[in-house]
């Protein structure tokens, strides 16, 4: 089947958070939005039709995750990323979010160090903060359009910790940590006794000539550190039905894990997240093979755009995710100003920069997981703002 990503879906009116808050976030219900992690294509007819089936079935009453469930993310996981793990080492969760929270209740007590690496994922500091541990900073280094991991200032820093909080692939940087560097990493934690908490929703939307590298799949001892997070959600667009995993083999962490699912209550998920997930996992390759493609496509577009007629932004360009990493320190604005200028110059809603944290201030994040005549609209938007001001 041949998939139409070109096509307009209208998501106005349906509570999309990308959409339909654009007024409370921007200020303004008129600015293109490319910002929530979420993509503007129809989610696949697999999945949609999956869950119609189930519907039709006119009980809602309680379920469970069957052997179906789990053989597909175990089968999924070796078809593609060549990592063998077992079904019982699955555990479930209703978000990434909610299961590093979890986790740093499971693993941490309040005043722990938890290591991560900015600019980073926003909801990791929240999972510090809330939860009264104390937040340690290893920051990136950009260099020559990629982030890498400042092992140096990292080593002195994982004695005195307890976690570090991994973004594998990064986001917002977009840098696939490489098995060099993820072994290095894994093995600096072992040394230390720093259990590693690794956020790998984004694995599977990699681009030709990188490749995802699981944790977990480096060796037998780093698996046994390694607490790793997946979800169908961010692959197939199916954020909403809120069903994501945790894989552990270490039996000693996945009960400690479990007991706070359990005492929390919240391990049950719902009927179709599940159903959904098994479709997505069970028959899904060609869809993500043309995603891919779309997705590459979209970024050459933009990179060439931007390089061509908007030279006082540097495009940093992801080795996976959709989302790309802007670099606006040269048109010499703060990050309020920069923010302001977006929404009421450029018409855009993007993520700012600062919320990533340490190294984010004057970087904007723009999701590309759109039709490219969206893409194309916004990068119009962003010449013509840019021209003005340079012409003032």
């Amino acid at each position: 089947m041949q998939y139409n990503f070109d096509e307009i879906v209208n998501r106005e009116n349906t509570d999309s958070v990308k959409f339909d808050l654009r007024a409370d976030i921007f200020g303004d219900k008129e600015v293109i939005p490319m910002w929530v992690a979420d993509m503007d294509f129809k989610t696949p007819d697999f999945i949609i039709q999956a869950i119609q089936q189930r519907a039709k079935h006119e009980v809602l009453g309680y379920s469970f995750r069957s052997k179906a469930y789990h053989e597909s993310i175990v089968n999924w996981l070796y078809r593609h990323h060549q990592w063998k793990i077992n079904s019982d080492w699955i555990s479930f969760s209703p978000g990434i979010v909610p299961a590093i929270n979890m986790a740093v209740q499971a693993f941490t007590k309040p005043g722990d160090n938890i290591i991560i690496q900015p600019p980073v994922y926003f909801p990791f500091f929240g999972a510090i903060k809330n939860n009264e541990r104390n937040q340690v900073e290893n920051p990136l280094v950009l260099r020559n359009g990629r982030y890498y991991i400042d092992f140096e200032d990292l080593e002195p820093k994982l004695k005195n910790a307890k976690v570090l909080i991994l973004s594998n692939p990064h986001n917002p940087g977009g840098s696939v940590w490489t098995k060099e560097e993820l072994k290095k990493l894994g093995e600096l934690c072992l040394k230390n006794d720093v259990i590693v908490f690794s956020d790998e929703i984004h694995g599977d939307l990699v681009y030709k000539g990188f490749e995802y590298t699981p944790m977990a799949s480096l060796s037998d001892e780093i698996a046994q550190n390694t607490i790793t997070f997946i979800a169908p959600s961010k692959t197939f667009n199916m954020a909403a039905l809120a069903t994501s995993s945790v894989i552990t083999s270490n039996k000693a962490l996945k009960d400690k894990y479990d007991k706070v699912l359990d005492v929390l209550h919240v391990g049950m998920g719902n009927v179709f997240g599940s159903v959904a997930s098994v479709a997505a996992y069970n028959h899904g390759d060609q869809w993500l093979c043309q995603l891919l493609d779309y997705l590459s496509n979209n970024l050459d577009y933009a990179q060439d755009y931007i390089e061509m007629n908007i030279p006082e932004v540097t495009f940093i360009r992801p080795e996976g995710t959709y989302l790309v990493w802007l670099d606006c320190s040269k048109l010499n604005m703060d990050s309020e100003a920069l923010k302001k200028f977006m929404i009421e110059k450029a018409k855009l809603g993007f993520n700012a920069g600062d919320t990533f944290g340490t190294g984010g201030e004057q970087f904007m994040r723009m999701n590309i997981a759109c039709p490219k005549s969206t893409l194309i609209r916004a990068l119009e938007n962003l010449k013509e703002a840019i021209c003005k001001l340079r012409n003032r």
